[in-house]
């Protein structure tokens, strides 16, 4: 069992910044990991996700505003979000291994 802690989510004005953290019990490094957000009413789709190899791809609606990385000495994998949008308020998910998920951390974006 891999537990996964996500952290950084809060209120944030449109055209903000924040940057989320996922800490996990296991190592990361032989492993892809990836974030995925469920806006309240909708499905949890996926955001980005970085291979072992550190190679990420992100989803059309955040291309290009959010940057996935990861420290494998860490075993923590971070998303950098600008320019938010009232649209990217969510509940943001780590995933690790295509198979286990944290609780979540809730991102608001509103002025």
């Amino acid at each position: 069992q891999v537990q996964l802690v996500e952290s950084g989510g809060g209120l944030v004005q449109p055209g903000g910044s924040l940057t989320l953290s996922c800490s996990a019990s296991a190592s990361i490094r032989f492993n892809a990991m990836a974030w995925y957000r469920q806006a309240p009413g909708k499905q949890r789709d996926l955001v980005a996700h970085i291979t072992s190899g550190g190679i990420t791809n992100y989803s059309a609606p955040v291309k290009g505003r959010f940057t996935m990385s990861k420290d494998n000495a860490k075993n923590t994998v971070y998303l950098q979000m600008n320019s938010l949008k009232p649209e990217d308020t969510a509940v943001y998910y780590c995933n690790y291994g295509w198979h286990y998920w944290g609780k979540g951390t809730l991102v608001t974006v509103s002025s």
